[in-house]
């Protein structure tokens, strides 16, 4: 390999990505190719273990056999310890859903309930951390709900 590609081996970065669901376990699967450390974070065991496992809890056009290399390289693992995950990356991508309230308004409460559980873990964290939100969110989101819960926990 020649000098560009050890360059960039050392600019990868430390990813956690909140959500295993269709959104996350592409980004997830995706950064890890590109070279990431990449730890999927979830409530569902059963999406925990399947990422564990090398297999996809999502149905996608090659998926299966993405994860299933990435996770066999040491690349992607998933977990369901929200602090740790923070404490052993650079930055955590939020990719829950949000789905539509009864008034047909975006839910944030998937995503506010995630940087509520980031936020406690930043703490205790004297490294910088950024965090960046995936999820579908209205413009506005982001500063109005995500970054005081964020700030404030």
């Amino acid at each position: 390999s020649d000098g560009a590609e050890i360059e960039r081996q050392n600019d990868m970065a430390r990813i956690s990505v909140f959500g295993i669901g269709y959104v996350g376990v592409v980004s997830a699967a995706c950064l890890a190719q590109d070279g990431h450390d990449v730890i999927a974070v979830d409530v569902d065991q059963s999406k925990i273990d399947a990422i564990n496992a090398g297999m996809s809890p999502i149905v996608e056009e090659g998926i299966e056999d993405l994860v299933r290399d990435m996770v066999a390289k040491g690349k992607l693992r998933a977990t369901s310890d929200f602090g740790k995950a923070v404490h052993e990356t650079d930055m955590s991508f939020v990719c829950v859903g949000t789905p539509s309230a009864a008034d047909g308004s975006v839910g944030l409460s998937y995503v506010t309930s995630v940087c509520e559980d980031i936020g406690k873990a930043l703490r205790e964290k004297d490294d910088y951390h950024s965090v960046v939100i995936r999820s579908t969110i209205v413009p506005g989101s982001t500063e109005g709900a995500c970054i005081p819960v964020l700030e404030q926990t």
